[in-house]
């Protein structure tokens, strides 16, 4: 008998250091399921398909979409994104956690379709650093720099409802807060309803 799986659900404005914690969770936890979402948007540079996101046409999407093969989907700077929904279903079942790096829409969407979820929302240190962040990846033209920032705007006033906020300002000390909430989640008694019964009656238990 094992624990049943839970579901991480990592939000974050563009730029603030999410996918590098993230891949840094994962190095630690090799372990781990991860959802890999798709969208509509053209790759970036070092992205692979399959591996950081499924990219499909937005006619494939709205095609699955309306299969109802998604457990959430967004349309974010114009574009759709989704998380397929059997096999994050198959994963939870086989006592994996998954990894969810979605924003505030699809995260809202999750927190009514998986109860085995923890909600983490990852902060910059102030505005400032944030279009610093943004402007030295070089990945966004002016007008899409402005576009992020008003939305990173939207999406932080929302950030109330989840379950921890992490500021990541120095990016040990983030990992460390990310890390603890992963784990306090994998220690809940909804994780584990048969751990007490299994102990008393003397049956393997894996964590």
């Amino acid at each position: 008998m094992r624990r049943e799986g839970i579901a991480l659900v990592i939000s974050a404005p563009s730029g603030t250091g999410k996918t590098t914690l993230i891949h840094r969770l994962r190095g630690e936890f090799p372990s781990f399921g991860y959802s890999v979402s798709c969208t509509t948007r053209q790759p970036r540079r070092g992205e692979v398909d399959g591996r950081d996101y499924t990219f499909l046409s937005r006619e494939e999407f709205e095609r699955r979409r309306a299969l109802d093969c998604f457990a959430e989907w967004a349309e974010v700077h114009g574009n759709l994104y989704g998380t397929p929904l059997a096999p994050v279903e198959r994963m939870l079942r086989e006592g994996l956690d998954v990894i969810f790096d979605i924003d505030v829409q699809g995260a809202r969407q999750i927190k009514l379709s998986l109860s085995a979820a923890v909600f983490v929302f990852v902060l910059p240190p102030d505005m400032e650093k944030l279009e610093q962040r943004l402007r030295l990846r070089g990945l966004d033209d002016e007008a899409d720099i402005e576009c992020r920032l008003a939305r990173a705007r939207v999406e932080m006033a929302q950030a109330g409802w989840y379950d921890a906020l992490v500021v990541n300002d120095r990016l040990d000390a983030a990992y460390d807060a990310l890390r603890a909430v992963y784990l306090a989640g994998t220690l809940a008694p909804a994780r584990n309803p048969r751990l007490v019964e299994s102990i008393v009656k003397g049956l393997p238990w894996r964590s």
